[in-house]
């Protein structure tokens, strides 16, 4: 992927903003690529989290690239970010060079997240239904599982940058088909070491006929290991 042309659109996974995607949207500028990241509704810092729902996610996607007028778009999804990214393809398709789905979730027509996986879904339910305002956050005890690369004080500081997650973004599904009904290419990257997706990643690659390119690291190996991302985002 060459042409200096090309945008690298970032969304995040749960819990986090763009900062997620800092270090790599560093590396595909200095490579001459231009690099948005991107905050969804209710995570960032002070964002409400009430009221929110997974179009609200997909729309923000469509807006920040119709806005900027971005085109030849290599859209990037990471975990839970395949499911705005999937949604936001449909409705800018024009505008996309490729799907890259990072670490992420392939999501199937009419399956919400929280249905991905039986114990994840009791863990999210209880949350949400005891949260005030429907929300889910991530508790320490569970951090080594996202970035189990880092020693403890960096985990902690880790926790620290999460936020709370609108938990109707867990719970709604999207009603469209797979990217590969769009005519775009589409490529998976996993990391070598991800202990956090709730299905392996070589069998949600396989739900649009693709193989994985590997990286190192865990689950959130863009902050681990920012250059083997770029990287990889640049050759796929």
């Amino acid at each position: 992927m060459s042409d200096i042309s090309t945008t690298f659109v970032l969304v995040p996974g749960a819990w986090q903003g763009g900062w997620s995607w800092q270090p790599v949207a560093q590396r595909l500028r200095a490579a001459g690529h231009a690099a948005v990241t991107i905050t969804l509704p209710g995570l960032a810092d002070g964002d409400s989290r009430s009221g929110l729902h997974l179009s609200d996610a997909v729309d923000h996607v469509v807006g920040e690239i119709e806005q900027r007028d971005l085109s030849d778009v290599v859209l990037v999804g990471h975990s839970w970010g395949g499911y705005p990214i999937t949604g936001a393809a449909h409705r800018v398709a024009r505008r996309l060079a490729k799907i890259v789905y990072f670490n992420a979730f392939v999501p199937a027509r009419g399956v919400p997240f929280v249905d991905e996986n039986q114990d994840y879904a009791a863990i999210l339910r209880a949350a949400i239904d005891a949260s005030p305002d429907g929300s889910v956050s991530v508790t320490f005890e569970q951090v080594p599982m996202l970035v189990p690369e880092l020693p403890e004080a960096a985990q902690r500081l880790f926790h620290e940058l999460l936020v709370p997650q609108p938990g109707a973004y867990f719970l709604q599904a999207l009603d469209v088909d797979d990217v590969t009904t769009l005519g775009l290419p589409a490529a998976y990257v996993l990391s070598e070491n991800d202990l956090a997706l709730a299905r392996p990643g070589d069998e949600l690659a396989a739900r649009i006929g693709l193989t994985p390119l590997m990286v190192p690291g865990g689950h959130q190996s863009m902050l681990t290991h920012p250059d083997e991302v770029a990287e990889a985002l640049l050759k796929c």
